[in-house]
């Protein structure tokens, strides 16, 4: 068994359906068993440093995959697990149901699975200087600008040249990140335990371009060499940020990782076909 939780965060998006009074029969039950809950009904924007670092040893995050997406990169940096409630639509990252809490007694009390899930860390440089640093749990994407045109960039792994493409953008994901975005994008689905790094061309303008798989501690660096327009990089979806022509992104693994809490009884390969309407036998 593993270590029963004590302290608990309850965090939920605001104007999600549902949400509220999932948060209310959360807070009811953590409260008759004892368990100290330090916070309720609140944004991962508005969670207090202070708080979570003293008094809480659980986020239970109620939403969607994004909800949990923009608590999982305030948890890392404090170093908590988080568990997912499901209020969203597909939910891959947040496997409990609201009809389905019991599952949630168990794991206070110490009968779950942890699983460590790893981060990149992207840099955008400008003649080597560094202009903006982000983190991405799904995947990092480079994105045209406000018009729909190919951004040509060059690839290199490891100061290695991999090649050069033109293409609506590319998609750097995480095996996390794998049935999310780049999933849509024709990318591979990779086991949360692989340390892998995908890297996915969007609507490439060579038919033969493919999405590559690399080890996860392989530097990658993409050089833009697109003229005239300014594009764009995001993480996670959660924020676009302007990339400078002639710029440089440096990916690389984030030296922390999440800690994603599951029900003892979690099994990755239903979650994918529930999720994907895979044929069961």
């Amino acid at each position: 068994m593993n270590k029963p939780f004590k302290k608990v965060a309850l965090i939920g998006r605001e104007g999600v359906t549902g949400v509220k009074d999932t948060l209310k029969t959360l807070h009811d039950l953590l409260k008759n068993k004892g368990i100290n809950v330090v916070m309720s009904e609140i944004t991962a924007e508005a969670a207090s440093d202070d708080i979570l670092e003293k008094q809480t040893d659980l986020i239970i995050v109620v939403g969607g995959d994004g909800s949990l997406l923009q608590v999982a990169h305030l948890a890392v940096e404090h170093d908590l697990p988080v568990l997912g409630i499901n209020r969203g639509q597909l939910g891959f990252l947040t496997d409990i149901y609201p009809d389905d809490l019991q599952k949630v007694e168990a794991i206070l009390e110490g009968h779950y699975t942890e699983e460590s899930r790893f981060l990149l860390q992207i840099e955008v440089r400008e003649n080597k200087n560094l202009i903006s640093q982000h983190v991405a749990l799904n995947e990092v994407v480079l994105l045209p600008g406000d018009l729909a045109q190919m951004i040509r960039f060059e690839i290199y792994i490891n100061d290695d040249f991999v090649c050069a493409q033109r293409a609506d953008g590319l998609i750097a994901t995480t095996p996390t990140g794998s049935t999310a975005y780049a999933l849509s994008g024709g990318g591979p689905i990779m086991h949360p335990t692989l340390n892998a790094i995908a890297l996915v061309p969007m609507f490439p303008h060579k038919l033969s371009s493919r999405p590559i798989v690399i080890d996860n501690n392989s530097v990658i660096d993409i050089a833009i060499t697109t003229k005239k327009i300014t594009p764009h990089v995001s993480c996670d979806g959660q924020k676009r940020v302007s990339v400078p022509m002639d710029a440089t992104l440096h990916i690389q693994k984030y030296q922390k990782s999440l800690k994603l809490i599951h029900p003892s009884s979690y099994d990755y390969y239903q979650t994918l076909r529930e999720k994907l309407g895979w044929e069961a036998h």
